[in-house]
């Protein structure tokens, strides 16, 4: 005998979404198949289906109930987000390019995102493929810090879920995410659908043997379970059992399902050349949507009521295609706003961060405090740290060694034992995992500071730190993740490499939504690493090692209240012959190199590059006439390039001579210190250039 529909779920709820997900896809691949018979804006240009994995993505849909339950999804997940409130017409409409829905038409219509301030939310997607677990895990790790440091008993029992296809699972993002759930015992679920197809290769070659859950069913603090997802009633069983364990607190759950693609990967995929029409057939057979049918008529409905939901739903989908074919087109005039936060008190606030009332509760002054006493580089920081996790308990500081040891650069050293394990931590070894974790982190609303050790070791963390610069406006402002970035580099004490020693700091100035900070001092770090922290975008707060390893930098403490407006530069010494631009650890060697040129040379500290301080640069040139920009990223491409641009753009006929730029060969930083003093700017070339432009 058949089994009984599972109770506690709302099946009729789930078959509702089954069939307007079926019928959705249906429209949308008619509507591709014919396209030059139908209006060009009724055409969906990357149109993906989810028949096949539509029942038991709607049956885990119907679990995902708790008010702080997050899901991280992908491409092929519009079931799932149907179940979570997803209105049909922001379903079709967004897929369109419509105003209004997920992005404002900015972004692919199936990288969704849902926010809800009272119920369950969807991440914002990314387009790579498993970019969605490492934030999924960080919201699971921050529903235990509301829970248990934060005393926030609405975020008991609530759970993080990653759902991802079989090809996904051979992705840094899910392993990284996998170590975080089992070693930390997080309350997340990883869902995978598995139709033994990454685009067009199979599952073989995503994980030996094909099939993930066996592969970890000996993985410690991890509860697997493998089914058929064709099976509703096995599917049921199993995403509850899954559920419930996470729910109560007895660590990460990892659940496998097997369900056919029933459609091409996307809408120009014919499937010809890697799939036989045997295949494609069986496949077809396997069809999770009679099977389901099967199982509810007539137990828990009649063959009348299902026929009855069908036509309810093919007049929601007619009726919800029809509005978002009559949407508005997205207003091209505002297609520049989001990248970063707009500021006052009527602007919309996205989800993700310190609300605005937080941040303008910490205070702050610019003014700095008379008599603090004399500290290092690193004391500073340090000290900024300890202040802010002090005063606000939503701040949480992690990384590589950051722990216990204090950081490779001890900048940490103490703050463990201050403040405890759960807000001062160390992670495993994968940069993605940390940058992944701070998003889910800042958008449950805490303010990681995440360290990357030294600047080359974020390269992996590449797709992450994307998604969170451009979560804001991709998402038209629904979504965002703020979140500071230290990341020590730079020449070291007599010392480089090319892997410690890269400063590359160009790769984040064009990194859309960052801000990028480089202070050369100890004050400007406390006034603009605590602005960092209290700023509603990202930031990359950037430690000169020379900074951290020498008293080069030194400065009087300027108090614990002490905060820098982002993109003010600050004129070190003024002239009036030529102007010097520099930043970070090369203000040093240019301070003293214009020592010799009296009031000649105008040195300006740029302090941030992203935003940086133009109107304060082309002042001073249409006041000297020269430029001269120093800096230790390459020559070709730094950053100087973008200044000596806007010089040469905005201030050209106030300059009595050509912008010049110095600036290492376009070669990594060597090790041996000959070598390195032969690669960098040093006072006398420095001199030397100033000389020579001087002369002009």
């Amino acid at each position: 005998m058949a089994e009984s529909p599972l109770a506690g779920l709302d099946w009729r709820r789930i078959a509702y979404n089954v069939l307007a997900s079926r019928a959705l896809d249906d429209a949308e691949e008619a509507t591709n198949r014919n396209r030059a018979s139908v209006p060009k804006d009724h055409v969906v240009l990357y149109q993906f289906s989810a028949r096949g994995h539509d029942v038991a993505q709607c049956i885990l849909g119907a679990l995902i109930t708790g008010r702080h339950d997050a899901a991280g999804a992908y491409y092929r997940n519009r079931p799932l987000l149907l179940s979570l409130g997803l209105s049909l017409e922001d379903a079709h409409g967004s897929p369109l390019g419509r105003a209004g829905g997920f992005s404002d038409g900015r972004d692919i219509g199936v990288v969704c995102n849902l926010p809800n301030r009272d119920g369950p939310i969807v991440l914002p997607m990314s387009g790579d493929v498993g970019s969605q677990y490492t934030p999924t895990a960080g919201w699971a790790q921050a529903i235990t810090y509301h829970r248990d440091t934060l005393k926030q008993g609405e975020w008991k029992g609530s759970i993080g879920v990653a759902l991802g296809g079989d090809a996904s699972v051979a992705t840094n993002g899910f392993w990284a995410a996998l170590t975080m759930a089992t070693t930390l015992k997080l309350p997340m679920l990883f869902y995978i659908e598995d139709n033994d197809l990454g685009i067009s290769v199979k599952g073989e070659m995503q994980t030996p043997g094909g099939n993930i859950a066996k592969n970890l069913a000996s993985f410690t603090n991890l509860l697997v379970r493998d089914g058929d997802g064709t099976d509703p009633h096995q599917s049921a069983t199993l995403l509850t059992e899954a559920v419930q364990h996470v729910r109560g607190g007895a660590g990460p759950a990892l659940v496998r399902l097997t369900l056919p693609r029933l459609s091409s990967h996307s809408g120009p995929d014919n499937q010809k050349g890697y799939r036989t029409d045997a295949e494609i057939a069986a496949d077809a057979e396997r069809d999770p949507l009679p099977r389901l049918r099967k199982y509810l008529v007539p137990r828990t409905l009649s063959a009348a009521e299902w026929s009855a939901l069908e036509a309810e739903v093919a007049r929601d989908v007619e009726r919800a295609i029809a509005g978002a074919r009559k949407r508005a087109v997205p207003d091209p005039a505002k297609i520049g706003q989001h990248v970063y936060a707009t500021e006052g008190a009527s602007a919309r606030e996205a989800f993700g961060g310190l609300s605005r009332r937080e941040r303008e509760a910490l205070g702050g002054t610019a003014t700095p405090a008379e008599g603090g006493e004399l500290l290092r580089f690193a004391e500073a920081v340090r000290r900024t740290l300890r202040h802010e996790l002090a005063v606000n308990p939503k701040v949480v500081v992690f990384g590589e060694d950051v722990g216990k040891k204090g950081g490779v650069h001890l900048v940490t050293e103490g703050l463990q034992k201050q403040f405890g394990a759960d807000r001062v931590f160390d992670t495993s070894l994968s940069e993605e995992g940390i940058i992944g974790r701070a998003s889910g982190l800042a958008i449950s609303g805490l303010m990681p500071v995440a360290e990357i050790q030294f600047r080359k070791y974020a390269d992996p963390a590449t797709e992450q730190l994307n998604n969170t610069g451009t979560m804001r406006w991709r998402t038209a402002n629904r979504f965002a993740a703020p979140m500071v970035v230290r990341m020590p580099g730079g020449f070291g004490k007599d010392v480089g490499d090319p892997w410690h020693s890269l400063s590359d700091e160009v790769r984040f100035a064009h990194a859309y939504g960052w801000q990028v900070v480089m202070p050369s001092n100890a004050a400007d770090a406390v006034g603009l690493l605590r602005a960092a922290m209290r700023s509603p975008n990202p930031t990359v707060f950037f430690e000169h090692r020379s900074l951290l390893m020498t008293g080069d930098g030194s400065a009087r403490y300027p108090g614990d209240d002490y905060v820098l407006p982002l993109g003010v530069a600050r004129i070190l010494r003024a002239g009036d012959a030529a102007t010097l631009v520099t930043w970070g650890a090369m203000v040093h060697r240019c301070a003293e190199a214009v020592e010799a040129f009296g009031e000649r040379v105008e040195l300006i500290d740029l302090r941030t590059i992203a935003p940086w301080d133009r109107a304060a640069v082309l002042a001073s040139v249409e006041k000297t006439g020269r430029c001269l920009i120093v800096h230790e990223d390459n020559l070709t491409a730094g950053f100087g390039a973008e200044i000596a641009g806007v010089v040469a753009d905005e201030a050209f006929w106030h300059l009595d001579a050509p912008v010049r730029r110095l600036a290492p060969r376009d070669i990594p930083m060597p090790y041996h210190p000959v070598l390195l003093d032969a690669v960098l700017p040093g006072v006398d070339t420095i001199r030397s250039e100033l000389e020579t432009l001087l002369s002009l």
